[in-house]
């Protein structure tokens, strides 16, 4: 594989973490949502990743024959909800509360959203230093062909 596939693949690594961070954000600001226009609580949501390859023409499949030149990548193939039950509060005041008192949360636990969150964090950072290790390998690259 070239170099230059490798920032294809950090790229997309790149991207695919930045939804999964924004994902876990989102749960976080809804883990108090009691109601949403599909009716009931918020449903806590996870990302699922999947490889990625891009589209080959004509020149690349020929290409192809001496090698794999084209990466792969990381996409977010498919976002899917929590099966997990609501979280039953009793809380009589709450509008959204049943007869007998008790209101449907979200079942979201901040502190696993935060270690969810610090892993799509750091991912982010190791890719972020791989690209910049391969984009210091194709300039040292340059400079011996001069």
């Amino acid at each position: 594989m070239n170099l230059f596939g490798v920032l294809t693949i950090n790229g997309s690594a790149l991207t695919a973490e930045r939804q999964r961070a924004e994902l876990v954000a989102s749960n976080l600001a809804n883990q108090e949502t009691t109601r949403t226009p599909e009716g009931g609580p918020y449903r806590r949501q996870h990302v699922v990743f999947g490889t990625w390859r891009p589209s080959k023409g004509t020149f690349a499949r020929l290409l192809e024959r001496f090698g794999d030149i084209y990466a792969r990548g990381v996409r977010v193939e498919r976002v899917v909800q929590d099966p997990a039950p609501p979280v039953r509060r009793f809380d009589p005041s709450h509008p959204d509360a049943d007869a007998q008192g008790y209101a449907a949360y979200p079942a979201i636990n901040p502190i696993e959203e935060m270690v969810n969150l610090m892993g799509a964090a750091r991912a982010y950072q190791l890719n972020a230093a791989a690209t910049q290790a391969t984009k210091s390998m194709i300039q040292q690259s340059l400079e011996i062909l001069r």
